[in-house]
């Protein structure tokens, strides 16, 4: 399944702009509000549908992260993406995604698919906590994020990370391959 739009308007909990709902825009709603009311963050380190875009060989590509966490100083703290399907099986397509991120990557990566939820450490792709529970409070996240430092790779393992992560995008597909307007 694919995000397409619903041709509806709703209110975007982070930003309070109107937006337009899709397939699964719920679930990234509920997600933002999960990490601002419960889990603390603060809204404004919050980015919702952060495109991440890089090359192969000349061709431009692009991925949607549906949050993506930045500190107050603008570093990188977690991504976290949306599966509709088997969590496990998308963990390696995250974690490509997040070391792929420049100027650094994301050290810390959440793949949930609404009832299933892992924590994924970027640098090694070990799964370090399971379910919701394991969603750092904001005022815990820096120092997770720093006990799992990711230092960016070198520009071979770059373009490995970017090859296996357009591999993954390819597998949906003509329309989950890069062409749907969402």
């Amino acid at each position: 399944m694919h995000e397409v739009s619903l041709n509806r308007v709703i209110t975007d909990y982070l930003t309070g702009q109107e937006i337009t709902e899709t397939t699964y825009e719920d679930l990234r709603q509920a997600l933002a509000k999960l990490l601002v009311e419960d889990r603390k963050y603060p809204r404004e380190n919050i980015r919702s549908k952060y495109i991440l875009d890089y090359a192969i060989n000349g061709e431009l590509h692009s991925v949607t992260l549906d949050l993506a966490i930045f500190s107050p100083e603008g570093d990188p703290l977690l991504a976290l993406v949306f599966c509709p399907g088997e969590v496990g099986t998308f963990v390696r397509e995250s974690v490509a995604a997040a070391r792929i991120h420049l100027s650094s990557p994301f050290p810390l990566v959440i793949v949930t698919d609404s009832m299933d939820l892992q924590l994924v450490e970027t640098r090694t792709a070990e799964v370090i906590g399971t379910g919701f529970n394991a969603v750092p409070r904001w005022d815990d996240l820096p120092a997770l994020a720093q006990s799992h430092p990711c230092p960016m790779p070198g520009e071979d393992r770059l373009d490995k990370e970017r090859r296996i992560l357009a591999a993954y995008d390819g597998l949906g597909g003509p329309c989950c391959g890069g062409e749907c307007s969402i």
